[in-house]
């Protein structure tokens, strides 16, 4: 199949979250509102984690669903938005060490990020795999 270029409107929800995710992550300790309840949660904060990192990999990976390459390709560019969005992540916990007032680096966090983007690159091929079987049919 044929490359195609899609169109940069397409990224937008991507890019948007992308924004999200550093704007919540990159804040100072204090700035980040307490939520009640749902901070008795153990490891609430490893839970939006993988959720910020896992949408952040499933909103990029989104133009590709409906682009012409083939099955293949598009596996292929799903695996390095994934990868991307791990580095993001460990690039996110380097910068709250080093810039970020009352944020440290925390692995687990790191952990809980590459968590999020793995289910999230289950999910795509999943449905990767459902629109290639509906196209065959």
């Amino acid at each position: 199949m044929e490359n195609e270029k899609i169109p940069f409107t397409q990224f937008l929800p991507g890019i948007a979250w992308f924004f999200v995710v550093g704007i919540l992550t990159l804040m100072p300790a204090r700035d980040v509102p307490e939520v009640g309840w749902i901070d008795m949660i153990p490891n609430f904060d490893k839970i939006v984690h993988a959720v910020l990192f896992g949408g952040l990999a499933f909103f990029f990976a989104l133009p590709i669903f409906k682009s012409r390459v083939s099955y293949k390709q598009k596996i292929n560019y799903s695996i390095k938005i994934c990868l991307a969005s791990v580095i993001w992540g460990i690039t996110i916990e380097f910068l709250q060490k080093f810039y970020v007032p009352s944020r440290d680096f925390d692995l687990l966090d790191w952990a809980a990020d590459a968590v999020g983007v793995i289910i999230a690159l289950w999910l795509i091929i999943r449905i990767l795999k459902y629109l290639q079987k509906k196209d065959l049919q």
